[in-house]
Formats: C-alpha cells, sequence, structure tokens
C-alpha cells in the first residue's frame, strides 16, 4: 500500500523505513519543517523540566544542568532527553493529559517548571499543572513551520488515487495537509482514503472535511502503524 506521510523530513524517513518493514510504501510529503526560534530560555532556577516532543533536543542541549528531572511526554522523547546527557528521565504514556498526571504524582505543587515547546502549543499540560499550584514557565524553543506546496509527486498519486492511506501526527500538521490539497484542487480526494491519526485531538481538521478517519488507540506510533493491519 501506498501511504501518505506528511511528517518534517527526518521524521518521515525515520517513518517511512518502518512502513516499509511492514511491507508498504511511503510518500513523503513534508507539510513542516522544524526549526529553532532563536528565543532564550526563561531565567531560572527550575525544580524540573518538562519536555512534550523530540524536537526539543537542540533546545536540551543549551541547559547547563544535567542533574535536574525531565518528564519526557513518551518513550521516543525519553530517548532524546537522555541523548542529551539527562539522566533523570520520567515517561509519561504519550500524551499531554498523562504527562500532567506523571508531574502531579511525583513532585509537589508550588515547584518551578520549565516547558520546553513548541511556538504553536496547546494549553496542557500547563493549564492543569498551574491550576493544581505549580508555576510553569514556557520556553517556545522551536516551531514547526509550514513548507510551500505539496510535491508534484504528492500531487499526482493523490489525483490519480493511489493513496491507499495517510499518516498523521498532529493536529498542524493534519490541519496544513487539508490547506494544500485545497490549493492543489484535490480538497474532493480527501476522502478517496483513510486517514489514520495519533489522537482524536489531531484527527479534528481532518473530521471537520468529512474525511473518513481512524484515531489510534494510544497516542503512540507503534499504534498507529498497527491501524494499518486492520480493515481500512
Amino acid at each position: 500500500m501506498l501511504v501518505l506521510v506528511t511528517r518534517a523530513s527526518e521524521d518521515a524517513s525515520r517513518t517511512a523505513r518502518k512502513l516499509e518493514a511492514r511491507g508498504h510504501e511511503a510518500l513523503c510529503a513534508p507539510v513542516i519543517e522544524i526549526a529553532t526560534t532563536g528565543e532564550p530560555a526563561p531565567a531560572g532556577p527550575y525544580d524540573a523540566i518538562v519536555v512534550t516532543s523530540a524536537h526539543a533536543a537542540e533546545a536540551l542541549s543549551a541547559i547547563e544542568n544535567r542533574q535536574l528531572t525531565v518528564f519526557a511526554v513518551g518513550e521516543r522523547t525519553a530517548e532524546t532527553v537522555r541523548d542529551a546527557g539527562f539522566s533523570s528521565v520520567s515517561v509519561a504514556e504519550g500524551d499531554a493529559a498523562s504527562l500532567s498526571r506523571l508531574i502531579r504524582r511525583e513532585k509537589e505543587p508550588g515547584l518551578t517548571l520549565l516547558h520546553v515547546m513548541a511556538r504553536h502549543h496547546k494549553d496542557e499540560p500547563a493549564a492543569s499543572l498551574r491550576a493544581s499550584g505549580f508555576h510553569v514557565l514556557q520556553w517556545e524553543a522551536y516551531e514547526a513551520r509550514a513548507t510551500g506546496s505539496l510535491p508534484p509527486t504528492a500531487i499526482e498519486a493523490l489525483r490519480s488515487g493511489k493513496i491507499g492511506a495517510a499518516l498523521h501526527y498532529s493536529r498542524r500538521s493534519a490541519d496544513l495537509l487539508v490547506r494544500r490539497m485545497g490549493e492543489a484542487g484535490l480538497t474532493s480526494t480527501l476522502g478517496s482514503f483513510p486517514h489514520l491519526c495519533l489522537s482524536a485531538d489531531v484527527a479534528v481538521p481532518l473530521e471537520a472535511m468529512g474525511a473518513p478517519v481512524l484515531v489510534a488507540e494510544e497516542p503512540a506510533e507503534g499504534a498507529l502503524l498497527g491501524l494499518l493491519d486492520g480493515p481500512l
């Protein structure tokens, strides 16, 4: 099956290898690119660090105190944190809600947390942590910038009906794909193949367009790719 992957290039390449191992072919058409913002980290001290994406890797390298506990949203992010030299890493279950629960279970209210985050971000986990009495400093250290139009190979595959499914890892990239397909005059083809989404939140822009959506049972890539093994 030809599977459309719209992640940033490095992430898309990693996903493509996993798809090939499952017997599928990936068509990589990144609609975002990850870049640092250049914003300095808020003044410390911090009692712990919160990381919600592996894309925070470059920012983490600028933090001198590697003895701080880092709360990572999932195992992939935790690997990045460990590679950056942090040894005390607590890992959540892959989403903001479980990350907030983990922090509230392991730390006392009143502590200051540095959340290394994207420029385009959701309210959680910061909102629930603040409501629970934590001080959350938000550092918009990187951003998912929109790329240009879809590559000709993707447009041809979409127009000719060759795409068997599409993978969606973030709400922003799903929304950008909808926009790019509209710009290419391909909105009508959104409903011609299933859209496999990492979470219900990711699926929102696609559901708004009436596209067929399947949501992974848990916010992990293994669960997302597992949808390809079932009925589509």
